[in-house]
């Protein structure tokens, strides 16, 4: 299923959601960009224009035995996350699917990053993250909302010093995502 249940101020709701982001990188105390970057100086952040048409409430198919893995970060450290689950849905006319992470924390959350065919070009080169979380991405039916208009960039693509996962080959994809965040304007984007 894909736009036939989008709530009336689901494009009011990301929207607002971007602003209070960018209203937290430019003056907020932990924002994580170099301080040379914020308040005025902030160049602001760049999204495709919202697409409900890239918002999907899916069935995660979890695994039976969901395996432990190790992802590599941008600092050449690694993380642990369980292989939890995937995604299926149609992109583009193909049939895709994504896998979907927990910590090894313990957490409920799950994480999906992701690159695709945007990636390095129009977004950033390292690809870009979405965050499931059971109590807000739910729907009464059980199923999960999968909004690629949420997908964000890793914070190692404003400010070089933090280390980020790296989306494992498995998820990447062999086609465009037009939604979403686009790469940072600033000095720290994909190019550097």
């Amino acid at each position: 299923m894909t736009t036939t249940d989008v709530p009336e101020s689901w494009q009011e709701t990301v929207e607002a959601e971007r602003e209070k982001k960018a209203r937290f990188f430019r003056d907020g105390p932990r924002s994580p960009l170099p301080p040379d970057l914020r308040g005025e100086e902030f160049p602001g952040l760049d999204y495709y224009d919202p697409d409900p048409a890239y918002r999907y409430e899916l069935d995660l198919h979890e695994h039976d035995d969901p395996e432990e893995v190790t992802v590599g970060t941008t600092a050449e450290g690694e993380r642990t996350y369980h292989r939890w689950g995937e995604f299926r849905f149609d992109l583009g006319g193909d049939r895709v699917t994504l896998q979907a992470y927990r910590p090894t924390d313990g957490s409920d959350r799950l994480w999906v990053p992701f690159r695709d065919r945007t990636s390095g070009a129009e977004t950033y080169g390292a690809g870009r993250y979405l965050d499931l979380e059971p109590e807000h991405h739910r729907t009464p039916e059980g199923r999960w909302v999968v909004d690629f208009n949420r997908a964000y960039n890793p914070t190692c693509a404003y400010n070089p010093a933090y280390e980020c996962p790296l989306v494992p080959a498995e998820n990447w994809l062999d086609a465009r995502i037009e939604a979403g965040e686009r790469d940072f304007p600033g000095p720290h984007g994909a190019d550097e």
